[in-house]
């Protein structure tokens, strides 16, 4: 139904629809299958390092891979992003690098895996820029932060809950079955994505009112239109998103953010299995606790943050102040190395994955500060810079710790979320849209 139309039906008193919720879940389904490529790589590296005789620095190389191509593809990404629909890039990048995960499992060469994790980084780089402009286009201020708190859960509730799972495929049928499954899964979800998302105004069964609403509290509608004349690319834009000192705060905080993620995603359970003696199964078990605790954190730090706003907080102030203080929180991994107690060791982790989750409504600071026409390039380096501790973290690790002693690593992370604190305290300032 056009626009037009949907007007003319629409009685000024009617409800608002509630479409945009829909919206939500697709994006959690989709962040929980993104963040399980990849993490499948960690769960599976142990059995890995054992059929391939990898050193710890081989292991580190081979965690990395993702990264390289995921921070190096983020900017034009990031541009491919402000140009091509989401019903359209996201289905395609899915396909892609799902493709590739599967494949992994087909492989067995310490260099066709590194050759595939490259090609599954790269089809993943506008996966998180999509996310951004679909919620954007979706949801009001004063909503968006529950909705990026809730699909940003997705990479914490999967793992929380899959990793077991993903532990007896491995056990059961070896560590190949990892990457089968999980990348079969992402084939079937792109498929759905593309036979049912559609922007606000093109969305079967949206109402005026609902477009209203959004539009009223400050969400984009027309920025996910499809069909849309779109903008050629300017190196002034580039520079635009490179110069802005808030940006920068966002751009430094994500980096200091995502080293413990990455902790948690590459070397996590092989410091379980390898450094704390526990066995596949025990630990998979264990290594879910502390996702969940994220999981709660996230939830948590939405609610809390939007609560905020409507409680007439400055937005700056509900959105900076979980992420300051989840960062702060993280700190506490470093307990973790004075302990010889399994179950200390996990509630030290947890708490600080609770910090970590608490922290991660960073992308409403982006939807909140990028320039309107710019949501697909700020975003696209601000996943470039956060994630270049995809790279960083698993190689440093790789050269901090020894064959018995891990302590260098996690307090080189706790140091790096103190550090992000400041960058979000001190660089970001008011918190409004840069116009440009």
């Amino acid at each position: 139904m056009s626009t037009a139309a949907r007007t003319a039906a629409d009685p000024m008193t009617q409800r608002p629809t509630r479409k945009r919720y829909l919206i939500m879940v697709m994006l959690f389904v989709t962040v929980v299958i993104n963040y399980l490529d990849r993490s499948n790589l960690s769960v599976a590296a142990p059995g890995i390092a054992k059929d391939l005789h990898l050193t710890t620095f081989q292991q580190g190389l081979i965690l990395s891979a993702f990264g390289w191509t995921y921070a190096a593809a983020q900017i034009p990404g990031g541009w491919l992003v402000d140009r091509v629909p989401p019903r359209i890039l996201y289905p395609a990048a899915l396909i892609l690098w799902s493709l590739a995960t599967c494949l992994m499992g087909v492989v067995g060469s310490f260099v066709g895996l590194i050759v595939l994790r490259l090609a599954v980084g790269a089809f993943e780089a506008p996966a998180y820029p999509i996310n951004n402009k679909v919620v954007t286009a979706w949801f009001p201020e004063r909503e968006r932060a529950g909705a990026i708190g809730f699909y940003t859960s997705g990479q914490f509730v999967g793992l929380a809950m899959l990793t077991p799972v993903l532990l007896w495929l491995q056990t059961t049928f070896g560590w190949h079955m990892i990457f089968v499954v999980t990348g079969l899964v992402g084939i079937v979800w792109g498929v759905v994505w593309f036979v049912v998302y559609r922007g606000p105004r093109d969305f079967r069964g949206t109402n005026q009112a609902e477009l209203d609403h959004i539009a009223a509290g400050g969400g984009l509608i027309e920025v996910d239109q499809e069909g849309k004349a779109k903008e050629p690319f300017r190196w002034s834009d580039l520079g635009v998103v490179l110069t802005k000192r808030k940006l920068w705060g966002v751009y430094l905080g994500q980096f200091c953010l995502t080293s413990t993620l990455w902790f948690f995603l590459t070397w996590f359970p092989t410091y379980l299995v390898k450094y704390r003696g526990m066995d596949f199964i025990k630990s998979g078990f264990l290594a879910s606790l502390p996702f969940l605790a994220a999981f709660v954190g996230v939830l948590f730090s939405g609610v809390l943050s939007d609560w905020m706003i409507r409680r007439g907080a400055s937005l700056g102030t509900a959105r900076k102040v979980p992420i300051i203080t989840g960062l702060l929180i993280s700190i506490a991994m470093i307990g973790a190395n004075y302990t010889d107690s399994t179950t200390l060791v996990i509630v030290f982790l947890a708490i600080a994955f609770f910090g970590n989750g608490l922290a991660s409504i960073t992308w409403s600071l982006v939807s909140a500060l990028a320039p309107a026409r710019l949501l697909g390039l700020t975003g696209g380096v601000f996943n470039f810079i956060g994630n270049l501790s995809s790279i960083a973290t698993p190689l440093i690790i790789g050269a901090l710790v020894t064959e018995t002693d891990f302590t260098p690593a996690l307090v080189y992370v706790a140091v790096l979320s103190a550090l992000g604190a400041l960058s979000y305290l001190l660089l970001v300032g008011r918190v409004e849209r840069i116009e440009c």
